[in-house]
């Protein structure tokens, strides 16, 4: 099941998205996108029915409850591209790197991404496939933590490279306004396996990432052990996984996103999520 948040009618709607190309409206209210179903046991009552057609579409959670759970180093060929850079005197396989991003920095598919002008100018992308945490639970153990996750999105983890490294941490550098777009929808577990799906990201068109979730160093029941030990998971909660090879700072020279530019993220199994880049003012 797709499930999409929309502005119908003035406010945010949430519903299920049909092979008619209709989107079923549930009755609840829509106002925190996707959550309210998330937390529910059972799914409600469709309200109307209305053409996906010309309906403005939002990030499934417009506004996450709370920080984004978010992974660094985690496909083998990124940690290697990065070794000398963000990555330098760390080991690869003995923790997850685990950062946060703020939820005020998530914006909807098709969105513009302002550059934050002269406090970077060096702004990067990261494709990523995300977990929607459905059930929540503490001390979760990776056996079980598959049954955890109500579904999966697409979220593009743009970061301010020179930011991130003058600070030595990473949240600051992550979580400049609309630096995490997300969508265009969240497409339920029983309908993808996480875990074996493709990854890519285009920028102006031109194929720069390119990988197999099957090549994460650390699995999806993996983060979500370790995220949930010692801390409460809630329902809504979004963990990125990682980026794959092939970001702009890996480059040789860099290539930082500039004013016009376009990044296209495609999950086999969800869709694509595309924003363009622009300098204030110009958008």
């Amino acid at each position: 099941m797709r499930i999409a948040t929309i502005i119908h009618q003035g406010r945010r709607r949430v519903g299920r998205l049909d092979a008619d190309g209709s989107i079923a409206l549930f009755e609840v209210d829509g106002a925190r996108g996707a959550l309210p179903l998330i937390e529910r046991s059972e799914w409600p009552a469709i309200a109307e029915r209305v053409p996906l057609e010309g309906a403005t579409l939002l990030a499934p959670l417009p506004q996450p409850r709370r920080n984004l759970w978010c992974v660094g180093r985690n496909y083998h060929a990124h940690a290697k591209e990065l070794r000398e850079t963000v990555f330098k005197n760390n080991q690869p396989e003995a923790w997850p790197i685990v950062f946060t991003k703020v939820p005020e920095c998530v914006v909807a598919n098709g969105t513009d991404v302002v550059l934050p002008g002269a406090i970077s100018t060096q702004i990067d992308y990261e494709a990523e496939l995300a977990v929607v945490i459905g059930r929540g639970g503490r001390n979760i153990p990776r056996e079980r933590a598959m049954s955890h996750v109500f579904g999966y999105t697409i979220v593009n983890d743009v970061t301010a490279r020179d930011v991130q490294m003058r600070h030595a941490q990473w949240d600051l550098g992550k979580s400049f306004d609309g630096f995490c777009p997300m969508g265009p929808w969240i497409v339920t577990a029983d309908e993808l396996d996480g875990r074996d799906t493709r990854v890519r990201c285009w920028v102006n068109g031109e194929l720069r990432q390119d990988a197999s979730t099957r090549d994460l160093i650390f699995d999806i029941p993996t983060l979500i052990e370790t995220c949930s030990r010692g801390i409460t998971l809630l329902p809504g909660d979004v963990i990125a996984t990682g980026t794959p090879a092939g970001v702009g700072m890996g480059m040789t020279p860099s290539r930082w996103l500039a004013h016009g530019d376009v990044v296209r993220i495609e999950i086999d199994g969800i869709g694509e999520l595309q924003n363009r880049f622009v300098d204030e003012g110009r958008a």
